[in-house]
């Protein structure tokens, strides 16, 4: 056997004795933002990523330089002694509302040397105080009937911009979606403002930088309105109206900043003028109405002529719920091309964009005044149809009534779809593919993670992965896009956290939906709820797996992202969830009465039933009380909470007693002797011995191998399964699990055609029919879960200390895979893994980012250890794939 690496402990790279040495700051971040103006905090913490040839680099101290927005040096640190790059605390003077500065670094390294000095980057606060706000909330003073979709109201003020002006900030939100518009121009590229959020308790308002859009003297600011989430139709069986309100209203505070230092508001006031706009109606899940006729042009300029328009009335509201966004915001993120236009068996007009994907279409299209446009959307086709069926009360269906005279461009504003394919009825001439785009929306989060192999299928099902996440991350974490739901579904997020940090920064995206979590929470008196904003109502049970999502996700983003912050400030949801169970258990320590959900949609379940699994309910329920019991333990000792950290280590260990004298047999059996029950006891560190840790594996591989290789889980097993087989040494098992292409099994979905994770392993039989269940969507990211697995053992890129300070490189091949990789910018920066397997010989490639170090686990080598630091490493040598 060979062995050809550059290095197994040093990089092979060149070293510099320069005082400036060839280091460089790649960027600094402020907290999880991607949006650093109008930020919410006033000590934002600071993180930086560094680029050098330098092997092993690590940093041995900093500085930081601040200024104001005049290029005024306000603070410096001098140098810190200290490695800390990710989330260092703000060392300056906390930031007062509206103030903007600039901060600047440099790196020192232990052999004296020193980066330059980085770029400028900005920051700037919003409103930190209610009292920073003079505006009010307006609603048009008229009288609607508010039971039923309405004409959407345009709101509109003008007022006058003196000479000098310097700066202009909008900070704007409503009671509803809102369109804000300066002299006739959209401000801003977000959509579906100010997204969905638990509004009794947080509200967000977001800030805009307007100052190239307005112009001394006379200028015009206004928005358009939509209903969203706010007052729109939603929940099961029809839903409801008016879930938070029934008035839409607009809060809109213009701040004017002049070179001589004197300041202006054009606020939201009874001033304020109001009329009906050409959206004559507009649901999340019925879709948009708009008549181009009903149009007000210049509506948003100076000079438009309003006498006719109806007065505002103030609506009341409490400012302390304004929050500025943790996360970033819902953008038009790409176009789509349609690939093809046909005709269905009925005569219909069908277009298949050859993705399924999640946003609105955007046509282009000139005709006469009057006619009407429908757009119609849904996931799959059924006998050559639209499949309409799957959205349930669910409509839509957009229509847009042209103004007619020169070409059009429209797409809707205030709603979303998720669709593959759309039917166009009405179209004035013929239709041409360049007519139609889709516009792909979803929250602009930066993409960080990504995995390659050798076989096409699992490429598929990991692009399904990513696809299904995009169409599910719309300002919350949902369970699906199309139907009469669209909700924050707890459990799924549960399964699904691992997975999403991977691919996605979604720090601030989950924080902010986690805030939410822990106000509904507490309004359901410590039970977290099924849907978060909840919907549903507040004297919900709990249900483990889906309220255990409390627990988790805090943890999954503190192992992801270092942010022990996060665990602060989730910690006392963290700990009510746990009480609230350990109460309802008792002395017995078991969670064996009320609701569950179990292992939703076993293969076996029932359509109608997808409780009904193979697996206890009551099993998988303590199981869960025993892994979020021994989390909250770990979360307290990370934050030196040692009381706690022993009080809740103490309660895991006991549920784990009462989990082994209820549910395992002194054989090591099992109670429901199934894949998900030996997966959860395996996973969760439940079984007492080595040898019942021993016996389950065997059984779990026995089970699996019995099932003909086939899925035997459902929400709460599959996500685990393929570690816990590795973890008992049956890598070949979980790889034929993996491979497996009839159904049900990850695969089959994708030789079928699949573009998106699905709901159902059998959304789509194998005859081509659609499965008649009413609960079947195309786009669930839940099953897709797996796809962690894929990053960390497939590939071999793993967190071994929270935020990758540490990484674990441990690639597994199996099956026939010849190659794979996988990327991930760590908060240090850029990590990767690749291996080759040819000719009998195993390349592993590795790539280890600055100020971090890695355990390398090379396949067939297991016992050697090898630490390395950072820098790119490559090991060659003779390797038998082991195949099961």
């Amino acid at each position: 056997m060979t062995d050809q690496h550059d290095s197994q402990t040093t990089p092979s790279t060149t070293t510099t004795h320069s005082k400036i040495s060839q280091t460089t700051i790649a960027n600094l971040r402020f907290e999880h933002l991607k949006d650093t103006l109008g930020i919410g905090t006033d000590r934002p913490r600071l993180s930086w990523t560094i680029e050098t040839t330098t092997p092993n680099w690590r940093q041995r101290g900093y500085e930081l330089e601040v200024y104001t927005t005049d290029g005024e040096l306000k603070g410096q640190t001098g140098l810190v002694d200290s490695e800390q790059s990710v989330l260092v605390p703000w060392p300056f003077e906390p930031l007062h509302s509206r103030e903007g500065l600039s901060v600047r670094l440099r790196i020192h390294e232990s052999n004296g040397q020193h980066s330059d000095w980085s770029a400028l980057y900005s920051v700037e606060a919003g409103l930190l105080s209610p009292d920073d706000w003079s505006a009010r909330f307006v609603t048009p003073d008229w009288e609607e009937d508010t039971s039923q979709p309405g004409a959407h109201p345009l709101l509109r003020h003008e007022f006058d911009v003196q000479p000098g002006l310097k700066q202009a900030r909008l900070y704007v939100t409503a009671l509803g979606l809102y369109e804000s518009h300066l002299n006739g121009t959209v401000i801003g590229d977000h959509t579906l403002a100010p997204g969905w959020t638990s509004y009794t308790h947080r509200l967000r308002y977001q800030t805009f930088d307007v100052t190239s859009h307005l112009h001394e003297g006379r200028n015009a600011i206004g928005a358009m309105l939509g209903d969203g989430w706010y007052r729109g139709r939603l929940g099961f069986n029809g839903g409801q109206r008016n879930h938070y309100g029934d008035q839409l209203a607009l809060l809109a505070q213009l701040e004017l900043t002049y070179e001589d230092g004197t300041t202006e508001r054009v606020v939201t006031d009874p001033s304020w003028h109001a009329a009906r706009g050409p959206i004559l109606a507009s649901g999340i899940y019925d879709g948009e109405t708009y008549d181009a006729r009903q149009d007000h042009p210049g509506w948003s300029t100076p000079g438009h002529d309003d006498h006719d328009w109806f007065p505002v009335r103030s609506v009341e509201r409490d400012l302390n719920t304004l929050v500025a966004p943790t996360g970033p915001a819902v953008r038009r993120v790409e176009l789509v091309t349609p690939l093809s236009i046909t005709t269905s068996p009925s005569g219909r007009t069908i277009i298949d964009f050859g993705q399924n994907l999640v946003g609105r279409l955007r046509l282009t299209v000139r005709g006469e005044a009057g006619q009407t446009i429908t757009l119609r959307h849904a996931e799959v086709l059924e006998d050559g149809e639209l499949c309409t069926r799957l959205l349930r009360h669910a409509q839509a269906t957009d229509h847009y009534t042209l103004r007619g005279g020169d070409t059009e461009t429209w797409e809707p504003r205030f709603t979303f779809h998720g669709f593959r394919y759309a039917e166009v009825e009405g179209w004035p001439g013929e239709l041409q593919l360049d007519n139609l785009r889709a516009v792909v929306c979803h929250s602009d989060m930066e993409r960080i993670g990504w995995f390659e192999c050798s076989n096409s299928l699992l490429n598929q099902l990991h692009s399904n992965v990513i696809w299904s996440m995009r169409g599910n991350f719309v300002d919350i974490p949902t369970d699906c896009p199309q139907r009469d739901e669209r909700m924050g579904w707890t459990g799924d997020i549960q399964v699904f956290s691992p997975t999403a940090s991977f691919l996605y920064n979604t720090a601030g995206f989950l924080t902010s939906w986690l805030a939410d979590v822990a106000f509904d929470q507490a309004d359901a008196g410590g039970v977290v709820p099924f849907v978060v904003p909840n919907l549903l109502d507040k004297d919900v049970p709990p249900a483990a797996a889906w309220g255990d999502a409390g627990v988790v996700v805090p943890w999954v983003l503190y192992q992801r992202s270092g942010d022990a912050g996060i665990l602060a400030t989730q910690f006392a949801s963290m700990r009510a969830w746990v009480d609230t169970i350990a109460e309802r258990a008792g002395s017995t320590r078991l969670w064996n009465t009320g609701f569950q959900y179990g292992d939703w949609l076993d293969p076996r379940a029932p359509a109608e039933r997808a409780d009904d699994a193979r697996t206890d309910k009551y099993l998988i329920a303590t199981a869960y009380f025993a892994y979020s019991s021994e989390l909250l333990s770990q979360a307290a000792q990370v934050l030196g909470d040692t009381e706690n950290a022993e009080r809740y280590s103490k309660l895991a260990q006991e549920v784990r007693v009462a989990f082994n004298r209820e549910y395992v047999t002194p054989g090591g059996r099992v109670l429901s002797d199934s894949t998900t029950a030996y997966a959860l006891a395996l996973q969760f560190n439940l079984l007492e011995t080595t040898e019942h840790r021993q016996r389950a594996g065997k059984r779990l591989a026995e089970l699996v191998r019995e099932s003909g290789y086939h899925i035997s889980t459902g929400f709460v097993g599959t996500p685990l399964i393929c570690d816990a087989l590795c973890a008992a040494g049956e890598e070949a098992v979980a790889y034929r699990l993996l491979m497996q292409t009839e159904c049900p099994s990850w695969l089959y979905p994708v030789t079928q055609g699949a573009t998106t994770i699905w709901e159902r392993w059998d959304c789509q039989r194998p005859d081509g029919t659609i499965n008649t269940s009413s609960m079947t969507s195309f786009n669930h990211y839940a099953l897709g879960a797996v796809a962690d697995w894929l990053h960390r053992t497939v590939a071999g890129l793993a967190p071994a200390e929270p935020g990758y300070r540490r990484i674990t490189i441990q690639p597994r091949p199996g099956s026939d895979l010849t190659h794979a990789s996988a990327q991930h910018r760590t908060p240090y920066g850029l990590s990767k893994v690749a291996w080759r397997l040819e000719d009998d010989k195993l390349s592993v490639e590795a790539v280890i980012p600055p100020n971090t170090t890695a355990h390398v686990v090379l396949p067939g080598r297991e016992s050697e250890l090898i630490e390395v630091g950072s820098g790119s490493y490559h090991w060659t040598y003779e390797y038998q794939q082991q195949k099961g």
